[in-house]
């Protein structure tokens, strides 16, 4: 079976990191669809994003690292993937994620599939990681070492 991970990744975090992986170890194909959205302004560009979860992610043969724009429906059915996964936090995470999985289906028939967060990752955000990060917090815990690297250089 082949799914997609659908994000901003903007910084990719270790809760990212820790979905992706448990994944990957359910499923035969992994794609991560890294979101380009021309209405947000972004930490780190598309190709930024996904030469870090490249990298991180280098030791994974079934994961696959791709950006796309538009309806998300229409990047699974190019990818040819059985179902879309996403990561959830905490309950805030599946109000959204739910309504989101319904249009979905509406949408192009697709199932999503929920994995929850690690409890040691259900707290992390990319938006609190950059809020921690400009006002000069520690985010070591919070992302891999190869973003808090970039982090550095923004």
């Amino acid at each position: 079976m082949k799914v997609l991970i659908p994000g901003s990744f903007d910084p990719p975090t270790n809760g990212h990191i820790d979905v992706i992986q448990r994944a990957s170890k359910v499923f035969e194909e992994v794609i991560v669809g890294v979101v380009v959205n021309p209405q947000k302004k972004s930490m780190f560009d598309v190709s930024e994003r996904e030469g870090m979860l490249t990298e991180i992610l280098k030791d994974f043969v079934n994961i696959e690292i791709r950006s796309f724009e538009g309806l998300l429906v229409d990047f699974a059915k190019e990818s040819k993937v059985d179902a879309i996964a996403k990561g959830l936090r905490a309950m805030t995470d599946f109000d959204y994620e739910f309504q989101m999985a319904q249009m979905n289906f509406n949408l192009a028939d697709f199932e999503t599939i929920f994995i929850p967060a690690s409890p040691e990752y259900g707290y992390v955000s990319s938006s609190m990681v950059k809020e921690i990060f400009s006002y000069g917090g520690d985010v070591n815990a919070l992302v891999p070492l190869i973003v808090v690297e970039r982090l550095k250089n923004v």
